[in-house]
């Protein structure tokens, strides 16, 4: 392992090169194994930043306004709080919100005034959100010195909005859902983040971004930096091809066959769902050949030759599709007509969604499971209420 001279941290290709100098220890062995697959493009080390290389002292004085309170939000809200940095909350006046963030202690603001108060704006709302948000109360609000933050890049890089040239504009995007980020900070540790910088007017942006990403606990675990398009086109390639498009269709895919086969509604919740979280925890914590060691011999054989009949050639075809199709736009522009238009379609997939017979089983079996939280969704809670019992 070396250093750069900015400070972050990498390691070589060649794990013989590390000269048994043991630093591999201040990294989860899961990360270094993501950061090597990385690494494979021959132009690029992947630069790992640390606690030591994300001060948060360039926001100590410093008003740092977070611009919704959903599931990213309020847990950037309250990491950056509990770092001792101060954080206001911009909201629109009838938001249900406003008490949650009140009760956890911060100044709630209209979002205009906000933006006005603040150095640096988090905008943390809705993708679709943002562009309404920002022409009519982040952009009349922008002055020479402040800085935009995003988690995603999704507006930015589709050009929904288009930021003054005269601001800083950063990405600190954690590797995990919201309440995933404050959890682990509560408990000492970190989610792995990424920066990137759009515009850097001040020449302090990669500070700026490093300072928050030590603030919210992404550098406990480790963090790295991207470009706005390369987080953007990952994150919804991941959501759609793999992480939750990919897998839920796998999982009623595969209940539905053993259902209709006559096999009980319960065993196939089971094998097809329930357990699933079991081999991808032995997957974030050892690879793909570390669950193949954990598990049988004979979950493996059929693990190695069954697997690529299921997903064969032609499901990578049509996930090189859908990647052209992201890259490209198209699904940007979909996504926001069917906003616009209200959400009609994607509210009747919702629906019909919800009342799975998946949906149903699950619900009985999970009552059984003492050592899962039972936390039942209220229709029409915020994100953050759901969430902030983890403070």
């Amino acid at each position: 392992m070396g250093k750069h001279l900015d400070g972050g941290y990498w390691m070589r290709l060649d794990p013989a090169a590390s000269g048994g100098q043991g630093s591999a220890a201040l990294r989860p062995r899961w990360l270094w194994r993501a950061l090597i697959e990385l690494t494979n493009r021959s132009d690029m080390a992947a630069k790992i930043y640390t606690t030591k290389d994300a001060p948060i002292a360039p926001l100590k004085k410093k008003t740092l306004a977070v611009i919704g309170f959903g599931s990213q939000g309020h847990a950037h809200a309250l990491n950056l709080k509990d770092s001792g940095l101060k954080v206001i909350i911009g909201l629109y006046p009838k938001s249900k919100s406003r008490e949650v963030a009140k009760k956890l202690g911060f100044e709630v603001m209209d979002t205009a005034a906000a933006v006005k108060a603040a150095d640096v704006i988090f905008v943390a709302t809705p993708d679709t959100v943002i562009p309404a948000v920002y022409e009519k109360d982040i952009a009349p609000n922008l002055a020479k010195g402040k800085t935009l933050l995003f988690s995603h890049g999704f507006a930015v890089h589709f050009k929904t909005i288009t930021p003054p040239k005269n601001v800083d504009v950063i990405l600190v995007a954690p590797k995990g859902p919201g309440h995933t980020v404050r959890s682990q900070f509560v408990a000492g540790k970190g989610v792995p983040g990424l920066i990137a910088i759009h515009q850097d007017v001040s020449g302090k942006a990669k500070q700026t971004a490093l300072a928050w990403a030590g603030g919210i606990g992404c550098a406990r675990a480790g963090v790295f930096e991207t470009n706005f398009r390369e987080e953007t086109v990952t994150d919804l390639f991941g959501e759609q091809c793999v992480l939750c498009g990919g897998a839920s269709a796998l999982v009623k895919a595969g209940f539905e066959t053993l259902v209709e086969a006559g096999y009980q509604p319960e065993m196939a919740y089971f094998e097809c769902l329930h357990e699933l979280k079991l081999i991808v925890d032995l997957m974030n914590e050892q690879g793909i050949a570390g669950m193949r060691f954990s598990i049988s011999e004979t979950a493996e054989y059929g693990d190695v030759t069954v697997g690529p009949k299921i997903i064969d050639g032609s499901v990578k075809k049509r996930m090189q599709k859908q990647l052209k199709e992201i890259e490209n736009g198209k699904f940007a522009k979909e996504w926001t007509a069917e906003y616009a238009g209200g959400n009609k379609n994607f509210n009747a997939i919702r629906k019909a969604e919800a009342s799975h017979q998946i949906e149903k089983v699950g619900e009985k079996l999970r009552s059984t499971m003492s050592w899962i939280k039972q936390s039942k969704i209220k229709k029409g809670a915020s994100q953050a209420s759901y969430t902030s019992s983890s403070k």
